[in-house]
């Protein structure tokens, strides 16, 4: 799969739009985690959280929807809130793997979005699949792009070829809204490695040290803004969005703060991205074998002196980023046990001793002299 990402030019009318459908996903999901949270509490049912889910879609459609007070869901499109439950069953399902944590509420601080699809298509039997490019929407070379369901929009960036896809996900960071969608596209992985076998160590003074010498580091540009966003907190630290419980509304000045807050922040993570990104990348071309420490990164956060680093550095991100590129560059991802004496073993002649966090020189003061 190749994912598009693009970002949207919006209007005041187009935007309000935008966050009317997000925060009908938003009312939809928070609604469904309610009621399956209820439904727990119930005698004599001995159900699924998905077929849990899917009554309460039934109740929502049939009963919520039908409601006098709920007659403006009808003019967003069904798929926004078909998604949502999607989304729900997915959630309950990662937690009950033990893959995330439990399900939260959807805010508007953790940022909008939405999923619309286009259903429709033709169908040549009853269980068949339907007949190629019939169920899916054709983007055309531009800078626009037709969302189904809803009307044609405009992209501040244009998209170079013509393509097709099934399913587009909005998202709103800061003030900036977003458009992804992805492509039936295969990835042909290298045949040769330069470097068969390599470990890397996570650090905190740099992002990564590989065996073989090469380090990787964040840049400069990283600290810079976080140093210009603490400035700008400190400013306005008096400043607060309104109050719902109180009544209060939030002032214009605070609004335009918190969305210039929203800015700052976004920058640093998309440093912090691309910077991952590129190593991972850079990693997965030139290494066959790589081999990543298997860190308790909740653990190490704990750390008040090191949780800021730790954070910054973003370790189980680059050991995702590391996993899912193994089917793109042809790569083998091995995890080394967290207990594992690397540090601390020679690799000459396997010494095991003792080293203090600030020791960065191995010596090995093992009677038999080594070569390295």
């Amino acid at each position: 799969m190749y994912a598009i990402k693009r970002e949207l030019k919006l209007n005041k009318k187009e935007t309000s739009l935008m966050r009317g459908m997000a925060g009908f996903r938003r009312l939809v999901y928070n609604f469904g985690l309610e009621m399956v949270i209820a439904s727990w509490s119930f005698d004599g049912i001995n159900k699924s959280d998905a077929k849990r889910i899917d009554a309460i879609k039934q109740v929502f459609t049939q009963v919520v929807m039908k409601m006098p007070e709920y007659a403006w869901m009808k003019k967003y499109p069904s798929t926004i809130y078909q998604s949502a439950f999607i989304a729900l069953k997915r959630a309950f399902n990662q937690w009950r793997q033990g893959l995330s944590g439990f399900p939260k509420k959807k805010t508007k601080k953790r940022g909008d979005s939405f999923t619309v699809y286009k259903t429709s298509g033709i169908y040549p039997e009853k269980g068949k699949p339907a007949i190629p490019f019939t169920n899916r929407v054709v983007i055309y070379a531009g800078k626009r792009i037709q969302l189904p369901g809803l009307k044609e929009f405009r992209l501040k960036e244009r998209i170079d070829f013509t393509c097709s896809s099934q399913t587009f996900t909005v998202s709103r960071t800061a003030d900036r809204w977003f458009v992804s969608f992805a492509l039936d596209a295969q990835k042909i992985p290298p045949i040769y490695h330069p470097i068969e076998r390599a470990g890397v160590d996570l650090g905190v003074k740099t992002l990564a040290t590989v065996s073989d010498g090469t380090c990787y580091t964040m840049p400069v540009s990283t600290k810079r803004a976080k140093t210009k966003l603490g400035k700008v907190q400190w400013r306005n630290r008096h400043k607060v969005l309104g109050s719902k419980r109180l009544g209060v509304k939030p002032s214009n000045n605070a609004r335009r703060y918190y969305v210039k807050l929203a800015r700052h922040h976004t920058r640093i993570g998309n440093i912090r991205r691309d910077t991952i990104h590129k190593m991972t990348t850079d990693l997965s071309r030139r290494v066959y074998c790589i081999r990543i420490e298997d860190l308790n990164v909740l653990g190490m956060m704990e750390n008040q002196k090191l949780a800021a680093a730790v954070s910054d550095n973003c370790f189980y991100e680059v050991r995702r980023q590391l996993v899912y590129k193994q089917s793109h560059y042809g790569t083998k991802i091995e995890l080394v046990d967290r207990w594992f004496p690397s540090s601390k073993t020679c690799c000459c002649c396997g010494h095991v001793q003792e080293m203090k966090l600030r020791d960065r020189v191995f010596d090995c003061l093992a009677l038999r002299p080594c070569d390295g």
